[in-house]
């Protein structure tokens, strides 16, 4: 087998445990060695559609095996798989189309209407042809010369100039970030992992679902999130390990038979997005649980540090120690090392760049090193925090929201002539986003009218949940939005 990719993974783990189940969803049980057949099929199917080396495969849909599938076949043509984001509007979903050159669309039933206007000359629609393509498609082995270098997968992640930008992760990236996953996070072989926090998300897939994999344990797929029905599966399948942003253990930590459901199944609670609240984390202790914390990005496939679950409480708020296999520094201006300053990260998880934008590779990664654009600090035994964000990112919910994107979009209405979009703290998601607004003398539209302009436009956890208006922004003398004493007088509701 000359084929080193991830795309080989299905044949590698059927050899070794046929019999074992590799995914549950919906009732319906695939063995390792039915999803090895089936990624196998519609490799040949995609082929036989003209997808060959190199060409683009994007998935469009929720939590589904063939999510699982288009991301094997793909990898064993040697094609580049591009996960999709659903909660993208229209637009934003049509860019990453086109911007990538996808040239196949595999997309679930709820995507078919946008499917056919995308653009996207060969689509492939799950559901009952799909199933009937995978009956007639060859079984030949497939033996692709794929190698650590090769591209495996373009991940979409916003930039802080509001453009989306294609993170090249290559086969290599995955493998090392499963490697680091594996060895700090300690995944059995027989785990059984929930899933419902979407796949298209790099931690999801990358540090829960592709480790899960390689050890050879169970994928339960949920197409959505639901903290009562969470319980419900955790004591039915007797689940291991769970992955989610700190809002979802919240919402399950508050349903009304969290603290006599039977969690004893549970040895792993993997939480990203943001740090965990010291609360929370008491919360589950007191049912026997501690979470295991990341920290990292979708450049770095995603893993930077860990935070074990032994010093979830004594280091609280911290970010952890760097993985196995990678490394990390804090940097002042001059790319000198410093007590406090830009995080920046090396190994061979780091992405070979951002697709179609050379100048922006440049700009991110020096000398091998990823700038992550947070600012950090590290105590006396190397347990990083990050203290700010020199990028202003908002996080909620684990999503990633760039103030510059939504400014751009607000700035399109006519009644607006300047915006700034913070963030501001709130209980359920962490922070939020609130839009600071200068309306035209004389417009009459009101919050509600300005949220509205969004809508369809911006995916919805993007948009706002509040607006501010004021006379006038403060800005600098080469014109740009002075965030910090915006952030002062409009991030509090005091």
């Amino acid at each position: 087998m000359r084929d080193h990719g991830i795309g080989s993974w299905t044949a590698r783990r059927a050899r070794k445990s046929p019999q074992r189940t590799a995914v549950v969803h919906q009732g319906t049980r695939l063995t390792y060695a039915q999803l090895h057949d089936r990624s196998t099929r519609l490799a040949h199917h995609l082929c036989s559609l003209g997808v060959g080396r190199g060409d683009r495969v994007a998935f469009l849909g929720p939590n589904h095996p063939a999510f699982l599938e288009t991301l094997f076949a793909a990898g064993r043509l040697g094609a580049v798989f591009v996960p999709l984001n659903t909660r993208l509007a229209a637009p934003e979903l049509t860019h990453c189309l086109t911007d990538s050159g996808t040239t196949c669309l595999v997309h679930t039933d709820a995507f078919t209407g946008f499917a056919e206007q995308c653009g996207v000359s060969r689509t492939v629609p799950v559901g009952e042809g799909y199933e009937r393509a995978l009956e007639q498609a060859g079984e030949s082995p497939l033996d692709e010369n794929v190698t650590h270098d090769d591209l495996a997968m373009i991940m979409y992640t916003s930039g802080t100039t509001g453009r989306t930008k294609g993170a090249m992760l290559t086969h290599g990236n995955l493998v090392w970030n499963s490697i680091n996953t594996l060895v700090d996070g300690e995944f059995a072989a027989d785990e059984v992992t929930l899933l419902s926090a979407p796949l298209f998300h790099t931690a999801a897939l990358n540090m829960t679902c592709l480790p899960t994999f390689l050890k050879g344990g169970t994928l339960l797929l949920e197409e959505s999130f639901s903290p009562s029905r969470t319980l419900d599966l955790v004591e039915e399948h007797r689940v291991t390990v769970m992955f989610g942003v700190p809002a979802m253990f919240q919402q399950i930590a508050a349903e009304p038979r969290f603290a006599t459901a039977d969690l004893s199944s549970v040895r792993s609670m993997m939480c990203g997005g943001a740090p965990v609240p010291e609360s929370l984390i008491r919360v589950y202790e007191k049912r026997g649980l501690s979470f295991i914390q990341g920290y990292g990005m979708t450049e770095a496939s995603p893993g930077v540090c860990l935070l074990d679950a032994a010093n979830a409480l004594a280091k609280a708020g911290s970010a952890g120690l760097p993985h196995f296999f990678s490394d990390v520094r804090i940097t002042g201006p001059d790319g000198a090392d410093a007590e406090r300053g830009e995080l920046v990260t090396e190994g061979p998880n780091v992405m070979a760049g951002y697709w179609g934008l050379p100048l922006a590779t440049a700009d991110a990664l020096r000398d091998g090193w990823f700038r992550t654009g947070d600012v950090a600090v590290r105590d006396a035994d190397g347990y990083v925090t990050v203290v700010d964000r020199v990028k202003d990112v908002i996080i909620s919910g684990g999503e990633n929201i760039y103030p510059a994107e939504v400014e751009k979009a607000l700035h399109e209405h006519p009644d607006i002539v300047d915006c700034a979009v913070i963030g501001v703290p709130d209980e359920t998601w962490g922070e939020v986003g609130r839009a600071v607004v200068v309306l035209r003398a004389g417009a009459t539209v009101d919050e509600a009218g300005i949220l509205a302009s969004l809508e369809g436009r911006l995916a919805r956890y993007k948009i706002p949940k509040s607006v501010v208006l004021t006379d006038e922004l403060p800005r600098s003398a080469a014109g740009k939005l002075l965030k910090l004493p915006i952030r002062r007088a409009y991030g509090t509701d005091a």
